[in-house]
């Protein structure tokens, strides 16, 4: 029997910059409950993000910010050295660019989930980790964010604003022992087999395993893809199979799940 009823899977997504193309949204859109879309710093512009919206609605796909650093040409994948205030900042601007979008198709703000290295600078700086949770709590009342555990300084911040937390899982990115990711600067074609067994794993164990082979014990209600990867459609397609064999059924966590997972 798996360890979960239910799963969400959530996906970064709208990260294609003017003529640039990133990703595969419009198939993706049809293989996941929830995606975090860009809003033109580290990728995305405003048609891109008008387009993905749409898209998004048109598929019963919950809709979230992914804020990054100002970083376009390094995919926002490259730490910065950044103030409280600066960080702040960002974070208003990219989800207020989102909500208006949101707004105009009758839409809400579901959550806001960093992406890239600003994952890596609000993971361990109670400063920066503070200023992001006052950003989701002043900017965007009700939504959640998405992220990998409770226990650090963006997840302690959270919480003691009250905002829910959504854990999750990385089948296409590597875990470090100590439950840290590691980031990429530029995604490979993953191996299907590993992101399979992760999954798989998860569902009957409640676990996943670090680059060591040691197995990390993990709580999560989301799986995240990352819509970048040169085989991201073919990973997506891998986990709802894995996860519709287990028995897992594939849905976006509503209101009380949130109220539950962080009762």
């Amino acid at each position: 029997m798996p360890t979960r009823s239910w799963i969400d899977i959530n996906c970064d997504c709208g990260e294609s910059y003017g003529n640039w193309r990133m990703g595969d949204d419009e198939r993706m859109f049809e293989l996941i409950t929830t995606a975090n879309l860009a809003c033109g710093f580290h990728a995305g512009d405003p048609r891109t993000m008008l387009r993905s919206v749409r898209a998004a609605q048109a598929h019963g796909v919950v809709v979230g910010a992914h804020p990054g650093l100002p970083d376009l040409m390094g995919f926002g994948r490259r730490p910065m050295a950044v103030t409280a205030e600066e960080l702040y900042a960002y974070w208003l601007y990219q989800i207020g660019s989102l909500q208006a979008m949101l707004h105009a198709h009758g839409m809400a703000l579901n959550h806001a989930k960093p992406h890239g290295a600003m994952y890596t600078i609000v993971r361990g700086d109670d400063e920066l980790g503070e200023a992001a949770a006052q950003a989701v709590a002043e900017a965007a009342p009700g939504a959640v964010v998405y992220w990998p555990t409770r226990e650090d300084a963006f997840g302690r911040a959270a919480q003691r604003r009250g905002i829910p937390v959504v854990t999750e899982i990385y089948p296409d990115l590597k875990y470090r022992p100590d439950g840290s990711l590691i980031i990429e600067r530029e995604k490979a074609h993953l191996d299907l087999d590993h992101a399979a067994e992760q999954v798989r794993r998860f569902v009957a164990e409640g676990v996943v395993q670090a680059v060591d082979g040691s197995l990390l014990e993990v709580d999560a209600t989301s799986i995240c893809i990352h819509g970048d990867g040169p085989n991201a459609i073919e990973v997506a397609t891998t986990v709802r199979r894995v996860l519709e064999e287990a028995g897992c059924t594939v849905r976006a966590a509503s209101a009380e799940d949130h109220a539950t997972a962080n009762a």
